[in-house]
């Protein structure tokens, strides 16, 4: 039998390895696939929705399949809306942390990247005064004179990435580049998304403000006639105390809403990235100057996927765990690290880099795991758990996605119908204040009939404001669960800005 020399087996190992070199251990990721739906609801949209006279009474249709434009609050047509975004993009603290986030992944892949991909290089150079004892040598009695060594080389060392284990931790890291960048897409969507239902928030109080200020001068001199008719004996004290009842409680529902207002303006402030002292600076936003938009885009439901922030983020994450089980596979087969020096060694500074000093070294390292106590494939075990963790995390995401659609389509039909019936109930009180106050006047309905008609009144104003203020609000709700149109952007151009940042 032929017997192997040691330096015979690490040259057959070598051998061996450089021929699996290249091989990914692992499983390969493979984009999960679409929903094979065809319908975000389980009954069809209308052609369009109802449709009323007044601010927000549009009808609306979807335009199925039609691209989301990047910048979809231009759709309302507010040019204060748009310049108050745009503030709000380029001030945000919430985008500057998340920029730097994406920047700190894209540095962090970069160092791997070089790693992976080139040879380590160092150059060395060093003097060394010393003094050796013969001890070292077995030969205690003998002596040495000092002498000074010099040195200076350069050294050379590669991993070679045989079965893929740093190719898939790099892959992981890339996942990594991929969800941070769609946390800053997510963050930009939030942003935006906020600052338009905020500005439409402030176009709800105000009117809901200004209607009630309308009601109260209306209920002052209601209650200034049912005081001079009872001076002249016309009506009853009582009728009086009931009109100033009447006409505080209308007052003190003031206060909150003036209260939320400023609220609101702080808000808007704190998100164009200003102080909350600073919101008598920004535009004021009522209901008027909006227009609810007519057509609304509407991705189809196998493009959702691909659109949504949080579902590619939550796919980046997928990616990285599987990445993660390649990683584990690797650390169980063999890892070879390659290494080299050239340089010149010599007592003197003058013979240094003569050749007689030149020395050098080459050196191949094989490790074979051979028993660890279970420990790499626990630990291969736990990767693959955690990518099915992950993979669960993903199907989740993409259903609560698809249901924020669904509920939003709904909402929008639903808004329509409600305002329209407000629209009707709101005439209809109004009809009948206006006769109650006749009758009254000429003494053909109680007291009591007149206060009924305010009240219902009121509140179907301002139930009429709140309806009208629903259709944009979830109008821009829509947008916001289909993603916001983020890919429309030039991505590439704000990756290279963030890249090139010092």
């Amino acid at each position: 039998m032929n017997k192997i020399l040691p330096s015979n087996r690490l040259a057959a190992a070598l051998s061996m390895s450089l021929l699996c070199y290249g091989c990914l251990v692992g499983p390969t990721y493979h984009t999960p696939a679409a929903p094979s739906t065809t319908s975000y609801t389980a009954t069809q949209f209308p052609a369009k929705t109802a449709s009323v006279t007044g601010p927000g009474g549009e009808a609306q249709h979807l335009a199925l399949g039609q691209e989301i434009p990047a910048e979809w609050w231009t759709l309302f047509h507010s040019a204060s809306l748009d310049r108050l975004v745009r503030q709000a993009l380029s001030g945000s603290p919430t985008l500057v942390a998340a920029k730097a986030t994406l920047r700190n992944s894209l540095e962090t892949l970069n160092a791997l990247v070089g790693s992976v991909t080139y040879p380590t290089v160092d150059a060395s150079a060093s003097v060394t005064k010393q003094k050796i004892s013969g001890a070292e040598f077995g030969l205690p009695k003998e002596t040495f004179s000092p002498f000074t060594l010099y040195n200076a080389s350069v050294n050379v060392s590669y991993v070679l990435d045989l079965f893929g284990g740093a190719r898939r931790e790099l892959e992981a890291l890339e996942s990594q580049v991929d969800f941070q960048r769609f946390q800053l897409e997510g963050a930009y969507l939030t942003i935006t998304s906020n600052i338009v239902t905020t500005a439409l928030r402030e176009a709800s109080l105000r009117a809901q403000i200004e209607a009630l200020n309308e009601i109260d001068a209306a209920l002052q001199t209601q209650f200034d006639l049912v005081e001079i008719q009872f001076r002249l004996g016309g009506a009853a004290r009582t009728d009086v105390l009931a009109q100033l009842t009447q006409l505080a409680q209308t007052r003190a529902t003031l206060p909150p809403l003036e209260k939320e207002l400023e609220q609101t303006r702080h808000l808007l402030a704190v998100l164009a990235g200003r102080m909350p002292s600073d919101s008598d600076v920004l535009p004021t936003f009522t209901l008027d100057q909006l227009q609810l938009p007519a057509e609304l885009p509407v991705s189809l439901p196998s493009s959702l996927v691909r659109q949504r922030p949080d579902i590619r983020a939550s796919e980046a994450l997928l990616h990285a765990a599987n990445a993660q089980v390649g990683v584990a596979t690797a650390n169980q087969y063999p890892q070879i690290n390659l290494t080299g020096s050239l340089g010149y060694m010599a007592n003197s500074s003058s013979t240094l880099f003569q050749r007689e000093s030149s020395v050098y070294s080459l050196g191949a390292g094989l490790l074979q795991p051979v028993f660890h106590g279970g420990q790499l494939s626990a630990e291969r075990r736990a990767a693959v758990a955690a990518y099915d963790q992950a993979s669960a995390q993903y199907q989740a995401v993409v259903l609560q996605a698809f249901q924020n659609v669904a509920d939003v389509l709904r909402a929008l039909d639903a808004d329509a119908r409600t305002l329209k019936a407000q629209a009707a109930a709101a005439a209809a009180a109004r009809d009948t204040l206006d006769l109650t106050q006749k009758e009254y006047q000429l003494g053909g309905v109680s007291y009591l009939s007149l206060l009924n008609a305010e009240r219902q009144y009121q509140q179907t104003k301002i139930g009429l404001i709140q309806a009208q203020a629903a259709r944009y609000a979830d109008t821009a709700a829509l947008f916001q669960a289909l993603g916001g149109g983020w890919w429309n952007r030039d991505l590439h151009a704000d990756i290279a800005s963030m890249q090139n940042k010092e």
